[in-house]
C-alpha cells in the first residue's frame, strides 16, 4: 500500500507538470503564457510552502518519537503495555518517514514546474 501512495504521488505530480508544459507550449501569445507562467509560480510557491512547513512538522513528530521511546524505557510496566506502545511508535515512526518522502516527491515536481515557468517566462 505504501508504494502505492508513491506511485499516486508521483504520477499525480506527473500530470501537474504534463498539464503545465503543455498548456505553456501551447499558448501562442507571449502575454498569455507569462500570465499562466506568473499564476503556476504562484501555485507552485505556496504548494512548496506548505511541503517546506510539513518538514519542521515532521521535525516536531520525530522528537515525540525519541520522547516516547525514552519513556517506554523508563516506564517498563509490562510485556503487554511496551509491545504496544512500541508498535504504535513504530507505526508513527513509518507514517512520518512516509510524509517526508511523499513531500520530498512534491518538492521534486514542484522544483520542476517552476524552472519550466521561469524558462518560458525569460525566452520569446
Amino acid at each position: 500500500m505504501l508504494f502505492l501512495s508513491y506511485a499516486y504521488r508521483f504520477l499525480s505530480n506527473f500530470v501537474f507538470l504534463a498539464l503545465v508544459y503543455f498548456a505553456l507550449n501551447f499558448l501562442e501569445k507571449y502575454q498569455h503564457r507569462v500570465v499562466v507562467a506568473v499564476l503556476v509560480l504562484v501555485y507552485a510557491g505556496m504548494h512548496a510552502a506548505s511541503a517546506l512547513r510539513s518538514f519542521h512538522f515532521f521535525q516536531r513528530i520525530e522528537r515525540l518519537e525519541l520522547e516516547a521511546r525514552r519513556l517506554v524505557a523508563a516506564l517498563g510496566e509490562g510485556p503487554s503495555s511496551t509491545s504496544t506502545r512500541k508498535q504504535v511508535i513504530a507505526e508513527v515512526s513509518g507514517l512520518r518517514q512516509a510524509g517526508e518522502i511523499k513531500a520530498y516527491i512534491d518538492l521534486l515536481f514542484l522544483a520542476i514546474v517552476i524552472l519550466l515557468c521561469i524558462a518560458k517566462i525569460v525566452a520569446n
